[in-house]
């Protein structure tokens, strides 16, 4: 027999497990619906005739809905919790996208994955929130990259899974089947999650408190660093989950097949670098990150560099390694970010300095995409798009040194 006080350190020990489980799921999820804008952009394009610049607006529109929403529901959720917010934005993100499925206007489109993109980006504070309150310092990297790997492996699983269906039964069949997952899904993490017990000391609920909070968010040059760094970061990485299967489709001549195995070749790298990169943050830098994010974005700089000048019937296998470190690397960032973001405030503001955080970094995902898209259009050429990554890269290498000196002038023990 165990002993009592012994069954009762392993449920404590276990328990904030579980309940990640619960996040990792919604996140994943949603992702997997909001994200399949991405590798279905080809089939989307196809069916609406769209130009490469207006599909580059479809990923866009999804993180307009995300700036819209992060941080009211960051605050919202530092009030009451993340538990029925779980529900609330699957039943928000499904709901949207069933409703696109029946639409041929491509405005309509546009604005109900704006609507999706609400619950999309709601998601990110009320889980990162869950991380926060539920996990020490010390475990909050590797528990981040965890959760964090529900978004690349939802958009992975949409390359994996819904390109190839969609090509057969098209994608408003597909997406609209996978909407009711989600919304099952959400059901699930609603029933298994609860809050942890750890209380904040934010106790009122009116617009003062949300203004005094907003004010605090800006004030904290740390913050704003990174949140700005984020902008390129997730610009980028939206730039290549929209564009890798055209640019390997149409200038590679790839068959649609083996281009949306490369975005997912990519995803799941991407999923392997968030947890990868919260390790070695914790455990090598003991929790140290803008370090980590500096050496992310010189990755990918040197990987959106050699797709610009990458030969055209590159074979699949040499396109293979490319995408690998790519996606390691553009796509594993966003853990170490959230933890950034989360830790650099009080944790009572966690939910809201993740949301604050998410909307300064949308811009980016907002805007890029579909300049990459008018660039590509413009010069007629992929090599121009990879260049304008690669300089935004260097900008966010930059901009995370003077991070990296602001966080040492205060002592801090992020770097």
């Amino acid at each position: 027999m165990i002993p009592e006080h012994q069954q009762i350190s392993r449920n404590v020990i276990s328990e904030p497990w579980r309940m990640l489980f619960c996040l990792l799921l919604a996140q994943l999820l949603v992702a997997f619906i909001g994200r399949s804008v991405g590798p279905l952009g080809v089939l989307i394009g196809e069916d609406l005739s769209l130009s490469k610049s207006q599909i580059g607006m479809l990923p866009a529109a999804l993180f307009l809905g995300q700036a819209l929403s992060s941080i009211p529901i960051g605050f919202v959720a530092d009030q009451n919790g993340s538990k029925h917010l779980l529900l609330l934005i699957s039943l928000c993100v499904g709901t949207s996208f069933i409703i696109m499925t029946f639409s041929h206007q491509f405005w309509l489109v546009l604005l109900l994955v704006v609507i999706g993109g609400l619950g999309y980006g709601a998601m990110h504070p009320v889980t990162n929130r869950g991380i926060i309150h539920w996990f020490t310092r010390t475990q909050r990297g590797f528990a981040m990259g965890i959760k964090q790997t529900g978004i690349t492996s939802g958009s992975a699983l949409a390359g994996l899974v819904l390109l190839p269906l969609a090509g057969i039964y098209g994608w408003r069949h597909v997406v609209a089947i996978a909407c009711d997952l989600l919304i099952i899904g959400g059901m699930v993490s609603y029933s298994f999650y609860h809050d942890s017990i750890r209380k904040t000391n934010m106790k009122t609920q009116n617009l003062s408190s949300f203004y005094g909070s907003m004010l605090k968010m800006m004030r904290n040059k740390p913050l704003m660093l990174v949140s700005i760094s984020a902008m390129g970061l997730s610009g980028s990485q939206l730039c290549l989950v929209t564009y890798i299967v055209i640019f390997c489709y149409e200038y590679l001549h790839l068959s649609l097949f083996l281009s949306g195995v490369l975005l997912v070749i990519s995803e799941v790298c991407g999923s392997v670098g968030r947890i990868v990169w919260g390790m070695i943050s914790d455990r090598l830098f003991n929790g140290r990150r803008v370090i980590i994010l500096m050496m992310i974005s010189g990755i990918a700089g040197l990987s959106s560099m050699t797709l610009a000048f990458i030969p055209t019937y590159t074979s699949f296998w040499m396109m293979i390694p490319i995408t690998m470190v790519f996606g390691f690397a553009i796509s594993g960032f966003n853990a170490i970010w959230m933890n950034v973001a989360s830790e650099v405030v009080d944790p009572e503001y966690s939910g809201l300095s993740s949301g604050f955080s998410i909307t300064l970094g949308s811009v980016g995902v907002i805007t890029l995409p579909p300049i990459f898209g008018f660039i590509v259009d413009s010069f007629g050429s992929f090599t121009s798009g990879w260049i304008m990554i690669a300089g935004i890269m260097i900008l966010v290498f930059t901009l995370l040194l003077l991070l990296s000196m602001e966080m040492k002038e205060k002592r801090s023990i992020v770097l």
